[in-house]
Parts: structure tokens; C-alpha cells; sequence
């Protein structure tokens, strides 16, 4: 199995707790996330549990990606991961087997300073290599992207 890992921190001046409700809200996903055009069935309950399940669609509209709550520590730690056919269609099918695990954590290193660190890690068969396309999606500068959109939106 072949493993990619992308990481990205940034320091915020908004608390944890600001921060985390915000990006840990996949709906958020979109206006910030230069890999997600649309995020689908977000239980409504705010915020979410572990076990729950949403979808989100790729740049193209025709990937999805099912994920699943791992792990949800406010304002700390929130992790989730899609296992199985990443990137499959509207019908469950095709995408590529593998596991995409993302962790959001979040520390203060010093007064007025949230670092907020992104990692996500994909897990995928030698013998289904991932499609350059998606190499771009996960590419650091994207990440690097996002967090600045994450700023952006928190203005």
C-alpha cells in the first residue's frame, strides 16, 4: 500500500473554539476548500457526533467521497475518513480503493494564538495508483489555500 501525507499549520488569532465550529462544519466546505464542490447529507445537528456521515462532492461533480466522524474532541481534535471506493459515483460505484483519513488539531502555542493543523493522509493499493488530477486536489499549496480561505471567512 502507498501512503501520501499532506500537512499544513497556520496560526490564527481567533480562539479554538471559533475556529473549530467553523471548519469542523462540512457546509463550510465549499466556500473555503479548493477540492469540494458541494457537500451533501450533513446531519443537521450541530455539531457533529462521532458515527455520523455526510458526503462531498470533488472539483469535477462527478467524484464522491462518503465520510465518516472518527473522532471529535472540542475544541481540540476532530478527525474523519472515507474507506472503501474513494471518489465513487452517484451510485456507489468505480473511485479507487483506498482510505482517506484527515485530521484537524488545534493547539494554543501562545496567548491570542490558535495553530490550526491540517493533515490528510491517503492510503491507497499499488495496483490502483491514484490519477494525477487528484494529486493536484491534495497538492500542499491547495492546503495552504484553504486555510488562508478559513481566515478569509472568519475575517
Amino acid at each position: 500500500m502507498g501512503i501520501v501525507t499532506t500537512t499544513s499549520e497556520t496560526a490564527f488569532t481567533q480562539p479554538p473554539e471559533q475556529i473549530y465550529d467553523f471548519v469542523t462544519n462540512p457546509a463550510n466546505w465549499p466556500k473555503t476548500y479548493p477540492g469540494s464542490a458541494h457537500v451533501g447529507r450533513v446531519p443537521e445537528k450541530l455539531p457533529l457526533e462521532v458515527g455520523d456521515t455526510w458526503t462531498e462532492t470533488g472539483p469535477d461533480g462527478n467524484r464522491i467521497f462518503t465520510w465518516h466522524l472518527a473522532m471529535a474532541t472540542r475544541p481540540k481534535l476532530w478527525m474523519f475518513t472515507s474507506v472503501g471506493n474513494l471518489g465513487h459515483d452517484s451510485d456507489g460505484d468505480g473511485g479507487m480503493p483506498g482510505r482517506i483519513t484527515v485530521q484537524y488539531e488545534f493547539s494554543r502555542p501562545g496567548e491570542n494564538i490558535t495553530l490550526f493543523r491540517r493533515t490528510m493522509t491517503i492510503e491507497a493499493y499499488r495496483d490502483h495508483p491514484l490519477p494525477d488530477g487528484f494529486f493536484r486536489t491534495v497538492n500542499p499549496a491547495n492546503i495552504d489555500a484553504y486555510h488562508a480561505a478559513v481566515a478569509r471567512e472568519l475575517g
